[in-house]
Formats: C-alpha cells, structure tokens, sequence
C-alpha cells in the first residue's frame, strides 16, 4: 500500500513527464528501464531508488531536492495546504537564487513558487519556456527583461508573459522576493 509521500512523488514525476510532453517510453528509454517500471512509479506502486531520482532530476532539469516531500501534520491539508517551514527547496543559495515550492505538488494547471534573488544575482542567458508566467514583487527591486525590453519592478509589481524569452537580475542591496506563478507546472 502506498503512503502519502510515495503518492506525491508519483504524481510529480508524472506532472513533470507531462509538462515537458515525453510518452512513458520515451523516459524508459531515457532512463535505460521499462514502461512498465515507469509506469508503476507514476502510480506509486514502484517506489524509485535515490539514483533513480536522480536520474529522473537530471532528465527534467529539477534539482533532487523537489522530490523529498515534508511530513504533513494533520492529513486532511495533505493536497491542499502548505505551511510555512515545511515549503520544499527548489535550489541552493550558491546560485544566487533559492525557490520554495508553494504549491502542495505539481499536480494541476499551474504551480506557485517563492523566489529569493540574491543582491547581484542575474540569469545571464535568456530563458524560454513553453509556459505562461507571471509574478508579483513581495519585497526588494527586481529587473525582468522580457523580449528584450528590461522592467525595474519594486515591491508591490507584477508582470506577466507567455512564451517569450526572459531574463532576470536583482540590481539591488537586499534579497528580492518574488511570488512566481507559472503555468503549467515545470518544476
């Protein structure tokens, strides 16, 4: 029978297959195991290996970290609601950047993230993702270029973009923090 923590992790592994448009055979492929093998993950009747989920991390572009679900105190939030210090980590601070996953998982049709951005740090290379997002500047100055045009938000803005290629940088003294809602899920 499968616990609350194995029935999360199958449904993130599937929300990311599906996210990123790979068949159940194209990961197996990837991976070197069975349909059959990945199959019984995405259901939770197999429970992967650490190197599995680290392959499984590498073939998404994910960090490890967002496959270790916390413990929920009080089963009936399972799903539904995440507290504060028991948000999932989504990166290290080495990258300038550290995410928090607000979203219970990465089931439905969107995800919410919490993003702290370093003073200084900046995503050099342009990004694009087959995604809508949009943001809202809880504290600090942040810039987003967004088809080649640069944005200098402060707290209380919000943008929103769909498709284009972005970047970002955090040109002040202090953290900024962004609540970052992107839609469908990615991580």
């Amino acid at each position: 029978m499968q616990g609350p923590d194995e029935r999360v992790l199958a449904s993130d592994i599937r929300a990311l297959r599906k996210a990123r448009g790979l068949t159940l055979a194209e990961i197996a492929l990837k991976l070197g195991r069975s349909v059959g093998w990945v199959s019984q993950v995405e259901r939770g009747l197999s429970t992967p290996s650490l190197s599995d989920l680290r392959a499984f991390a590498e073939l998404f572009g994910v960090p490890i970290s967002l496959f270790f679900s916390h413990d929920v105190p009080v089963e009936s939030e399972r799903g539904v609601v995440v507290r504060a210090g028991r948000r999932r980590t989504l990166g290290t601070s080495e990258s300038g950047l550290v995410e928090e996953l607000l979203s219970p998982d990465l089931g439905g049709s969107f995800e919410m993230v919490r993003s702290v951005f370093a003073p200084g740090a900046e995503l050099k290379n342009e990004a694009r993702r087959p995604t809508e997002e949009a943001g809202y500047v809880a504290s600090g100055l942040f810039d987003i270029e967004i088809s080649g045009v640069w944005h200098r938000l402060g707290e209380g803005d919000s943008f929103r973009f769909e498709g284009k290629p972005y970047r970002w940088r955090n040109p002040g003294a202090e953290p900024a923090v962004v609540i970052w809602v992107v839609s469908p899920p990615v991580y």
